[in-house]
């Protein structure tokens, strides 16, 4: 079986429709696929009314998350799988933490603005097309613009990386943990390791995460080194979790195919069995 349980659609900051990326999933060879689009559930529907027969589908979301043992507080990413999208209390929160997305990114707009870039808020929304609002909408604006060539280029230093880049607001790691347990999900730790992509937390933390209810950590990722594969292998061994491996297929916005790296059938047929919020559509 070939399993990628981490890619993500227009409903969120990918380049395919929930329709198209089920498709293209099915044409890549996969036997099991993830959408996991940050903080909404709004592609499960059209991917499950779209998925076609021999693949199955795990309905979840990566949920933007912080760590506030420190200052400044350490961003990360929980995977949630087949929760109930209905639970009151991660309903709220993920509205509020798409709601923050919105105004951040309107602020970016406003300051890109204010320096003389030609791009439009109501430009970067149309990006979006109804999904949650990301920077890669705003990158779509600055390519559009000749500013830069590519996504990447986009997330440099001098534009989104650094120079136009505000802090957001996120979901305590332990109040999402605690959400998605109680919606019946199961999460997962997405690219515990990825040093290249700023301060990762301390494996004390991730300690501190089983304790709480953390099922899994995502081992094999595109930005994650051998060496960091290997150790989030050996801390999950130690801590009785899962491993997954993922594309974290965006499209177009990142290099990376569908089904890059994989997630072995036992440890993926353990999420299955410990979710009790949706069933597996198979």
């Amino acid at each position: 079986m070939r399993i990628d349980l981490h890619t993500h659609s227009t409903a969120s900051d990918g380049t395919l429709t929930p329709a198209e990326l089920v498709t293209a999933a099915a044409q890549t060879g996969l036997d099991v696929l993830a959408i996991t689009d940050h903080d909404t559930t709004a592609g499960w529907a059209p991917a499950a009314a779209a998925r076609p027969a021999g693949l199955a589908l795990v309905r979840g979301a990566e949920l933007s998350c912080r760590w506030y043992g420190v200052t400044p507080a350490i961003p990360l990413h929980l995977l949630a799988y087949l929760f109930d999208p209905t639970e009151p209390e991660l309903v709220a929160e993920l509205a509020r933490v798409r709601r923050a997305r919105e105004q951040r990114g309107e602020r970016i707009v406003d300051r890109l603005r204010a320096d003389g870039v030609d791009i439009t808020w109501d430009e970067v929304l149309g990006y979006a097309g109804g999904g949650t609002v990301g920077r890669p909408h705003i990158a779509q604006a600055l390519i559009r613009a000749g500013l830069v060539a590519t996504t990447s280029a986009a997330f440099a230093p001098q534009w989104l990386g650094e120079r136009y880049r505000l802090p957001k607001e996120d979901t305590d790691v332990f109040t999402a943990v605690r959400l998605v347990r109680g919606a019946g999900g199961v999460p997962v730790f997405a690219h515990p390791r990825a040093t290249r992509r700023g301060t990762i937390v301390p494996d004390s933390l991730i300690v501190e995460m089983a304790a709480a209810g953390l099922f899994g950590l995502e081992a094999d990722h595109e930005d994650h080194s051998p060496q960091e594969r290997a150790h989030v292998r050996r801390l999950a061994g130690e801590l009785g979790l899962v491993v997954t491996g993922s594309s974290d297929f965006h499209g177009t916005h990142k290099s990376v195919r569908l089904g890059a790296h994989t997630t072995a059938p036992d440890a993926y047929e353990r999420i299955v069995i410990a979710a009790t919020g949706v069933p597996l559509l198979h």
